[in-house]
């Protein structure tokens, strides 16, 4: 019989059901989801879902994209733990969030992120490759039981394709904390808020704890939180630019305004770009390109980590006032 599988039409024989089509591909039944005709396969059901004449199949897993210890632990190297932040009621002491993906290889985004003492990875959900089910995956290197995977929608331009991806991710990882992006333009890759509200409405009323990445907007940033999101991710510059906050001013009226986290997401390139989006107050900073394209990612994440704990620690000290004129820090009297 003929079925097409992630898009490419293959022969299969009498395999009678999803099981016998995964055991047929030899791919591992834990580390995937599938979806057969638009309709996601629960993995209690491979076995008495048949497989018919002209079925769809996409069958997909994680692999590194553009986010440390789970739930109740805490990173070796972590902040003062009594400074922690919460997102749908878990607990982080990592402020820094880091991608999964641009790294030569899986070996260096472990290490890398081991460095840099992140808690909570985010990954993408792409397509097994069929023709080589036992390549390495994303989950051989980074424990999805040390860290929090956070699958996101790397790549999606509409509110189905989004909501479609993570019900995936869901069925594939069990895990229901996600980061909604909804892409709107190839050149910038800002955020398409019309299809990102559209997503999260959909995606909250299925009980997802949802993230989401949007502009620096504080109206349209405290309609999400309105909504229900669960923190709010506003763009400090193009993703993978490297620019630096370019917003200073908007993201800090998104962080006085929100009873909800408020983390940085895209733009960062340097350790004092982490440090300054902190100072402004933020909860986090999620960042992938800054470190996996550095000379030395795993020297950047450690740089990282530095730079976040640093920037929170500022702004909890309080700076001192801008003045106009100096101010001599050793005092006038006694002067001989």
């Amino acid at each position: 019989m003929t079925v097409t599988i992630n898009g490419e039409v293959h022969e299969v024989g009498p395999i009678g059901s999803v099981a016998g089509l995964l055991a047929h591909l030899e791919i591992t039944e834990g580390k995937i989801a599938v979806e057969r005709n638009l309709e996601i396969v629960p993995r209690s059901q491979y076995a008495s879902t048949p497989v018919l004449e002209g079925d769809k199949f996409e069958i997909v897993h994680f692999i590194g994209g553009g986010e440390g210890p789970a739930e109740g632990q805490s990173s070796a190297d972590a902040n003062d733990e009594d400074d922690f932040f919460e997102v749908a009621g878990r607990r982080f002491n990592s402020r820094l969030l880091v991608g999964t993906g641009k790294y030569k290889d899986f070996e260096e985004t472990a290490i890398a992120i081991e460095a840099s003492g992140a808690e909570i990875v985010t990954v993408a959900v792409r397509r097994v490759n069929v023709t080589d089910p036992k390549a390495p995956m994303l989950v051989d290197y980074v424990d999805p039981k040390k860290y929090t995977y956070l699958p996101n929608t790397a790549g999606c331009y509409t509110a189905d394709d989004a909501v479609r991806t993570l019900r995936l991710a869901r069925e594939a990882g069990g895990w229901d904390l996600v980061k909604l992006e909804v892409l709107g333009n190839h050149a910038t890759l800002y955020p398409n808020m019309i299809e990102t509200l559209a997503a999260a409405e959909t995606l909250l009323k299925e009980d997802f704890k949802v993230m989401v990445y949007c502009s620096d907007d504080p109206i349209m940033a405290h309609r999400l939180e309105e909504m229900g999101c669960h923190a709010i991710m506003p763009l400090a510059a193009p993703i993978g630019s490297g620019l630096g906050v370019q917003n200073p001013v908007t993201i800090r009226l998104i962080k006085e305004a929100a009873n909800v986290p408020v983390l940085v997401d895209a733009g960062v390139g340097t350790a004092s770009d982490a440090a300054v989006a902190m100072e402004l107050g933020c909860d986090g900073v999620l960042m992938n390109t800054a470190i996996a394209e550095a000379k030395d990612p795993i020297l950047m994440a450690q740089a990282m980590k530095h730079a976040v704990i640093a920037g929170r620690q500022a702004y909890r000290a309080g700076r001192m006032p801008r003045k106009m004129y100096a101010d001599p820090s050793s005092p006038l009297g006694g002067l001989i």
